[in-house]
């Protein structure tokens, strides 16, 4: 089965991808969040597929507008959801290369700290997944 994205369905699996990574960024209070979004981004841009050739367009269009997490989150957490609403509708194995991409960049960007991961990324982690499995 073949997808097809509209502009706007592909601006939303870029800034629920990125988000994500972002979102762990910010978490990462302790560690580097620089490096987490680094490591992150790297992770998505490696991304093969149409998923892949998705997350590697450079646009502008990534809605990550918001100045605090929680504004952050109000936009990521449910543009998780609603791209995997829509891969599943077209194919389900797209989605789910999607939700490994995504935990893949996440658990890049989470291991950038010294040792285990700070019970904020975690529970960033665990609300990313959330929003990944709410369809």
């Amino acid at each position: 089965m073949s997808v097809t994205l509209t502009a706007q369905d592909k601006a939303t699996l870029r800034t629920a991808a990125y988000g994500a990574v972002t979102l762990i960024a910010a978490a990462d209070v302790a560690g580097s969040p620089h490096k987490a979004a680094t490591a992150g981004s790297l992770a998505l841009y490696s991304a093969t597929g149409p998923i892949g050739h998705v997350l590697a367009e450079k646009k502008s269009d990534i809605g990550l507008d918001g100045k605090s997490v929680a504004a952050i989150a109000d936009h990521v957490l449910p543009a998780l959801t609603a791209a995997m609403s829509l891969l599943k509708q077209q194919d389900p194995a797209e989605a789910g290369d999607f939700r490994a991409t995504v935990l893949v960049a996440v658990e890049a960007a989470a291991q950038t700290g010294k040792g285990v991961p700070s019970p904020t990324v975690t529970e960033m982690a665990r609300k990313i997944t959330a929003a990944l499995d709410a369809v």
